[in-house]
């Protein structure tokens, strides 16, 4: 693997890392916000709902941007969300302005789940695109576990009331740095050429390199599934000829959340509490989360372009169901009152849970969202996936604190039977895409 794919990957890679962060700091936060602004359970998951508000806008509305302006470009201005949104939500002078700052931060997340991914599955070649794609889940992961640990040594200094404000303000720092190191990136190959920019995207081509060695074979093979004479970058993209990728794309973007995942992400502390965890050992039980998480992450990265997508996803669905299914049956048999033996239980099954989506769904989504779409709608499919994704986590994140005030274990036996139809839905349906030219995938999608 050459240099320069590695830095663009990494620095493309960025906008997962404050995707991560930004998606996990609330969870240190969730008591200061429901004491300050005296919120109840409904109140409280909208709050924490306000950020993928946005995330759902900027999923929808990023891939449009992304195809006339280019990948690199729309990622300078989800930086420049990021940092306006970690300024703003650490000055918030109100519940309504910290919502609207939540908001502008869902708009980054939205969009760097849309523009990461897909700008590195096309500056990649195809047998390092699974590992380069999943270099985004990595920093999102560690995104996640930095919120984790960054929250717990802010809450070590005994801040009291701003506590809060500094665990979002810690953000600013990744999104200028990250604005800055785009610099450093080139722009999509891809992209240049539906630009009809060829020189430009033979010089990236042989920066980043081939799968062949061959840059004009690489270009006529682009050239001819963008094949631009039969199909318009503008034409509709809900058409029976791409009905199938959506149907995939929509399916894996909704079992993603209905696991449960953001529930944990966005209430880890919340939950180990209602486990019987004090409020140290609850934040860093967190961390112990975020840990778990991005050990499993590495681990599907090293094997993800050797056993394929699918056999991570039932791997995943399987460690899911087990996990799932312990957790609801401790909240069941303990209910309010729990023991130490009932807190391990809780935290082991939750431990094992984040280890079946790391290295499943986690590590798996979005390189798959990235490669079945053809060139030419690539962005549009991206954003579909990435709108699914985050309309579920909503609708997840907001509920879970109105049905675990009446019963932690409904919720999460609701979420282990979703996850017992995801492993059908894998079995049955889902196809692999290990090692296959992206447009290659097309072809084998039936689509012309």
């Amino acid at each position: 693997m050459n240099r320069s794919l590695l830095s663009a990957t990494v620095i493309a890679a960025l906008g997962g890392l404050l995707f991560g962060f930004d998606t996990a700091v609330i969870s240190g936060t969730t008591q200061w916000l429901k004491e300050i602004y005296q919120l109840g359970p409904f109140w409280l998951g909208f709050t924490v709902a306000s950020a993928l508000i946005g995330t759902i806008v900027g999923a929808i509305t990023a891939g449009r941007p992304a195809d006339r302006f280019g990948r690199r470009n729309v990622l300078f201005e989800i930086a420049l969300l990021y940092f306006f949104s970690a300024l703003g939500s650490a000055f918030a002078w109100d519940w309504t302005s910290f919502l609207f700052f939540r908001f502008i931060g869902g708009l980054g997340v939205g969009g760097a789940s849309v523009v990461s991914p897909m700008y590195i599955a096309e500056i990649s070649p195809a047998r390092l695109r699974g590992r380069l794609v999943a270099v985004t889940q990595f920093n999102i992961v560690f995104g996640i576990l930095l919120a984790f640990f960054s929250n717990y040594v802010v809450a070590q200094f005994g801040l009291g009331e701003i506590e809060w404000r500094w665990m979002f303000g810690v953000e600013i720092v990744p999104a200028v740095a990250f604005f800055f190191l785009l610099f450093l990136t080139p722009r999509s190959p891809r992209w240049l050429v539906t630009q009809n920019r060829l020189y430009e995207a033979r010089e990236v081509l042989q920066r980043l390199g081939t799968d062949t060695g061959d840059v004009e074979r690489e270009i006529d093979d682009i050239q001819a599934s963008l094949n631009l004479a039969r199909h318009s970058i503008r034409e509709p993209f809900f058409r029976k000829a791409y009905r199938q990728p959506i149907m995939l794309a929509v399916a894996i973007a909704a079992f993603n959340q209905l696991s449960g995942i953001n529930a944990l992400m966005y209430y880890a502390p919340h939950i180990f509490k209602m486990a019987g965890a004090g409020e140290d050992s609850a934040l860093l039980q967190s961390v112990a989360v975020g840990g778990t998480n991005l050990v499993f992450t590495m681990l599907a990265m090293g094997v993800i372009d050797h056993l394929g997508r699918r056999k991570l996803m039932l791997a995943g669905s399987i460690g899911y169901i087990i996990s799932l299914g312990a957790t609801a049956c401790a909240f069941y048999v303990y209910g309010t009152e729990f023991t130490t033996a009932g807190s391990i239980v809780v935290l082991l099954s939750l431990l094992v849970f984040i280890a079946s989506h790391a290295f499943g769904q986690g590590a798996v989504i979005w390189v798959f969202i990235s490669e079945i779409f053809p060139n030419r709608v690539r962005a549009r499919g991206q954003a579909l996936g990435s709108f699914t994704h985050w309309f579920m986590a909503a609708l997840i994140s907001w509920t879970f604190p109105i049905v675990a005030e009446q019963s932690g274990g409904n919720a999460f036996a609701f979420y282990a039977v979703m996850m017992i139809l995801q492993l059908l839905w894998v079995v049955i349906i889902m196809p692999e895409t290990k090692g296959v030219p992206l447009e290659e995938i097309q072809k084998r999608l039936g689509i012309e």
